[in-house]
């Protein structure tokens, strides 16, 4: 496939722990590049250690290179929502803590617009039995996770922990 420069966007999302997010998103088709880091907090340089302690406010979270030619941002944000229960304050599975929170992190007022819309309709249709808890902030600094984080499952030979309802 010939990639189209203007075509390339980012998305920056948070769904509990990143390794099976980043495992998951990372064989969609017109994803180009997967990275995990933390993200939405309020030191620099955040570690893996710091955030898990929770004085960072950071999350753990994946930037998703795609080619919005190919994939939309949209469709991204969809399969954001069945990859995790995002009516689940702080919490995915047994991991606990504002770090593994649901959120959103966009990059422009048309991600954000997306991202109500979807919000909106998966509330509309009650695809979740309690309110719909992630947060829609704007992207800010993207801190990359250590190297032995970066495609964690892929390396190991691992299959994703996520839930996955569709």
């Amino acid at each position: 496939m010939i990639e189209i420069e203007g075509n390339r966007e980012t998305a920056t999302l948070a769904a509990g722990c990143f390794w099976g997010v980043e495992f998951e998103f990372a064989k969609m088709d017109g994803v180009l590049k997967t990275k995990v880091g933390y993200t939405g907090g309020t030191t620099s340089l955040p570690g893996y250690h710091d955030v898990c302690d929770g004085d960072t406010g950071h999350a753990e979270a994946i930037e998703i290179e795609f080619d919005s030619g190919v994939i939309s941002f949209g469709q991204i944000v969809e399969e954001f929502f069945n990859l995790h229960d995002p009516t689940t304050l702080n919490r995915q599975g047994p991991d606990v803590g504002d770090q593994y929170r649901s959120a959103i992190f966009y990059h422009s007022d048309e991600q954000k617009e997306i991202a109500q819309g979807i919000i909106a309709k998966l509330t509309k249709d009650g695809e979740f039995d309690r309110p719909i808890v992630t947060q829609l902030v704007p992207a800010g600094p993207f801190w990359d996770a250590e190297e032995y984080h970066q495609q964690y499952f892929a390396k190991r030979g691992m299959a994703s922990c996520h839930i996955r309802r569709k």
